[in-house]
């Protein structure tokens, strides 16, 4: 399986609510030492879990470096390279309240340009893990609100908030998609 976190490379966009999938890779690298795969070709920084306590060989993890609107390109790549049949997608989600966590599979990409991206490359039948990140009040703020860093309140919840999803991903590899929504879903922050 292929585990994508979806987000924007580079400094200036490190902690910003668009790049929550960038953050659950990294603590995934993080917690099962992950090592990293070379391929310039993937425009991608794709792991092999390694050494993990978890039964997770067979398991990619890849964040896309091609900018948010173009993540199609690099899942493409590294799917087709290690012909890896399914793809679970972790992204921020402005329809959702801060904290809440979703799983579906398939579905429209709600103008969300990631997901637009994969969508033309690989079709539409992958996981989603839709982390709610709220949404700002007034529809012509949503560029500044999702580039935008957590404020106060969210950052004191941010770290459960990528620990509880790192827990539901590792659940989804070896269990289904049902069992895992309805023993990790939740409808608001864990704060």
């Amino acid at each position: 399986m292929l585990i994508v976190g979806l987000g924007n490379p580079g400094t200036d966009y490190a902690q910003t609510r668009h790049n929550i999938g960038f953050m659950v890779i990294d603590e995934l690298i993080a917690r099962h030492n992950a090592t990293k795969l070379s391929s310039s070709s993937f425009k991608g920084e794709v792991y092999k879990f390694q050494n993990s306590s978890v039964s997770l060989e067979n398991h990619f993890l890849l964040k896309p470096l091609t900018f948010m609107n173009l993540s199609g390109e690099s899942v493409v790549k590294v799917k087709n390279f290690y012909k890896i049949e399914d793809v679970v997608v972790i992204h921020d989600d402005l329809d959702l309240p801060f904290g809440a966590l979703r799983f579906k599979k398939g579905g429209g990409h709600g103008g969300h340009n990631g997901l637009k991206s994969l969508d033309a490359a690989i079709g539409k039948e992958y996981i989603r893990v839709r982390m709610g990140i709220g949404k700002p009040e007034h529809k012509g703020e949503v560029v500044s609100y999702v580039l935008g860093k957590f404020n106060t309140q969210e950052q004191k919840c941010l770290e459960k908030f990528i620990a509880h999803t790192c827990d539901a991903v590792e659940f989804l590899l070896q269990n289904s998609l049902d069992v895992t929504s309805a023993q990790y879903a939740k409808k608001s922050s864990l704060c």
